[in-house]
């Protein structure tokens, strides 16, 4: 019988008996790779990428297809295996140096029509290592200036890498621990689309959000210029703004990036969204607001707070929110916080007739 191509290893060409994974996402039969790695071998030997992390996994669901195979012969299931053989030869246009990027940014159109189908599709592209291939052809090295088709790829890139990595493979994105890497990650937030910019939010929120990537948030949370990006990204009324907020966020899970980002101005960010939340499309305030009453645990928030224009007119508006009540129970907070160490703060507010109707706006469902 003809061996189908994900069966087989890379390096012998043969049968592959006990599959491994490397980090890079690419599967290898254990001798085979052992061998190659023994005579002082330090890459990949189909991506030629070096081997930050040289330890092999276990590819248990690759040996139970294989032994299945084995077992029943041509008659099993032929169409997922022509299925895995299609999206073989679409990772080798993506790997390959020859193919032009147009020719790429064609394959990747393909693979994200095929992660929006379902699934189990979204499962074989993860077994066959297209999330390590993607995360690399983004991030891996990206010019100072990006050219139209750049964008273009890398808006394509994220839209499949943000499927695959809804399926919780997040330890992948500690690539970006890499300098290099990250500076590839902030030229394109800084010159991407406004639907890129969105993307490289949820990428902050899926670092933030797992437990395996708690060095990389904190990486992330000291790089002022990103913080800055995501701020200023904020303040806008339009585009991705929502998705900044989101981010934010996402960030300040760690008690160590919370005075980085008010450093960097994010009081003043989320006050500003917050006052004009009306503008933005899906009206993350309530969001806005618990990130504020976090965030004013510490000493430099309270002080942008009160020394914001708006600060206290945020906080009064958000108490007397009409429409759903959200946010209001944070911002009362958030006010009886501020309200103790300011005088200024306190008139305002009682003046507003916040605390005449605290206890209404409380008892009101959240």
């Amino acid at each position: 019988m003809t061996v189908p191509h994900l069966f087989m290893c890379p390096i012998s060409l043969d049968l592959i008996k006990d599959p491994v994974t490397l980090c890079t996402g690419q599967t290898y039969d254990r001798s085979s790779i052992e061998k190659w790695l023994a005579a002082g071998n330090l890459t990949c030997p189909v991506t030629m990428q070096k081997l930050q992390d040289p330890s092999m996994i276990p590819n248990n669901t690759l040996r139970h297809l294989i032994d299945q195979w084995l077992q029943i012969g041509p008659q099993f299931d032929p169409f997922y295996l022509s299925k895995m053989d299609y999206l073989a030869s679409l990772k080798k246009i993506l790997e390959s140096g020859e193919a032009s990027l147009e020719s790429k940014c064609q394959t990747l159109q393909k693979i994200q029509a095929l992660t929006e189908e379902s699934q189990s599709g979204n499962s074989c592209l993860l077994q066959l290592g297209f999330l390590p291939l993607l995360l690399e052809l983004l991030f891996g090295k990206v010019e100072s200036k990006l050219s139209e088709e750049c964008v273009k790829f890398a808006g394509h890139a994220l839209s499949c890498v943000l499927r695959l990595l809804s399926l919780g493979e997040y330890e992948c994105l500690n690539m970006l621990k890499e300098e290099s890497k990250l500076q590839s990650f902030q030229v394109l937030f800084d010159q991407g689309t406004s639907k890129i910019k969105g993307s490289l939010c949820q990428i902050i929120e899926a670092i933030s959000s797992s437990s395996k990537t708690r060095e990389l948030c904190a990486k992330l949370g000291k790089n002022s210029r990103l913080l800055k990006g995501l701020i200023h990204l904020v303040h806008q009324t339009y585009g991705a703004s929502d998705s900044g907020i989101e981010a934010i966020s996402a960030l300040c899970c760690l008690e160590s990036n919370r005075e980085n980002l008010v450093q960097e101005g994010g009081i003043n960010g989320l006050l500003t969204y917050i006052y004009d939340a009306q503008g933005h499309e899906r009206n993350l305030a309530p969001l806005a607001m618990a990130t504020i009453e976090l965030l004013l645990g510490l000493e430099s928030a309270k002080e942008a707070l009160i020394n914001h224009p708006n600060g206290i007119k945020a906080l009064i508006k958000m108490v007397f929110r009409v429409s759903d009540h959200q946010g209001s129970e944070s911002a009362i907070r958030s006010l009886m916080i501020i309200c103790t160490d300011s005088f200024q703060a306190r008139e305002e507010a009682v003046g507003a007739g916040v605390f005449n109707s605290a206890a209404s706006a409380v008892a009101e469902p959240v």
